[in-house]
């Protein structure tokens, strides 16, 4: 395998950071969830924000979108809206000649971010018309696949607590989220900053802006990292350890755990582990790449039982055992798989 020269990654990974920049100076106190965003965005991954009302989940998604001139498009989701107002319709028009023809309308997912705002409150009908455009990226109406633009990502929101009028989003849907992100409160430091320095809460434009060419460099170069076969086994121990019935699932994942993640977790968890190394200026994944992310990427596939709702433990909590517990000790990579640069 070669790896990119430092070169060639120092100007990617300066455009990223200075990306990152950005998102910390017009959104105070999130450092930590704007670097899995990003990471999550060079993994072309999908993004579920869960926090209460008020949390800057919107500004986030609306502030990556100005940052890196994406187009962008919010949908409130809500009982009664139905698939076409998210795919779009066909709608009989009369032409110059006077015949009529069904004419597509494109709805909003035909943009590069689409923000899916309380995603848990549209109907289960209206859920799964999302399924298609997040998996494979195109719609397909009345027999016709039309493709999204590209790139394309869901960064959807919903409220934890308000469960009156939701609908719960199927495992099936949730495990096309690459990530399942806490926004929680911010500290008493972050919010005398805003209400010293941001009056009426308003967030600041960005000052510096990543152009297409620049964000298509930085999709194409996270290709490029390289994951370690060592690093690749210890994502599929993780993995497989997580159903109960495995040989290496730790005592309380085989006590509380009904179903483990799927094959899309291990994927999940290569790509964003690139992104996390291209970000640091790496050529390589490292285990701590990977060990960062295993939470995020784990807390919305663990299938629990009974036994662990009435004990009150939560995903998170395992994921993160779950990665202390599956050690990385002869994992040594064998002399014929060592990477190296490009002469």
């Amino acid at each position: 395998m070669i790896l990119p020269t430092p070169q060639e990654i120092a100007p990617v990974s300066t455009a990223l950071n200075r990306t990152l920049d950005q998102l910390n100076r017009m959104l105070l106190g999130r450092e930590s969830l704007h670097r899995l965003v990003l990471a999550g965005i060079l993994a072309r991954g999908h993004i579920l924000l869960e926090g209460l009302p008020g949390l800057g989940k919107t500004a986030l998604v609306k502030a990556v979108s100005d940052i890196m001139q994406l187009s962008f498009k919010r949908v409130q989701f809500t009982p009664d809206l139905m698939p076409g107002d998210i795919l779009g319709s066909h709608i009989l028009q009369t032409t110059a000649d006077g015949s009529r023809d069904l004419v597509f309308q494109p709805g909003p997912v035909f943009c590069n971010l689409l923000l899916a705002d309380e995603i848990n409150r549209a109907s289960p009908k209206t859920q799964s018309a999302m399924l298609e455009t997040m998996q494979e990226r195109s719609v397909t109406l009345l027999g016709t696949t039309r493709k999204l633009p590209s790139p394309f990502f869901v960064l959807a929101s919903q409220n934890p607590i308000e469960l009156e009028g939701t609908y719960p989003l199927p495992e099936a849907q949730l495990d096309r989220f690459l990530f399942r992100l806490n926004v929680g409160g911010l500290s008493a430091e972050t919010l005398t900053g805003i209400l010293t320095g941001r009056r009426h809460g308003d967030i600041p434009a960005p000052d510096w802006t990543l152009s297409q060419a620049e964000l298509e460099a930085c999709l194409a170069m996270v290709d490029r990292v390289v994951l370690p076969p060592a690093v690749a086994r210890w994502i599929a121990r993780l993995v497989a350890a997580s159903h109960p019935a495995a040989a290496e699932a730790p005592d309380r994942i085989a006590r509380y755990v009904r179903y483990g993640a799927s094959p899309r977790a291990a994927i999940a968890l290569a790509e964003a582990a690139r992104g996390l190394a291209l970000l640091a200026g790496r050529p390589s994944v490292g285990f701590e790449d990977v060990r960062q992310l295993v939470e995020p990427v784990l807390n919305h596939r663990l299938i629990l039982n009974y036994q662990a709702r009435l004990d009150q433990v939560s995903t998170s909590a395992l994921a993160t055992e779950l990665a202390d517990s599956i050690t990385v000790t002869e994992l040594d990579l064998p002399p014929d798989m060592e990477v190296s640069h490009a002469p």
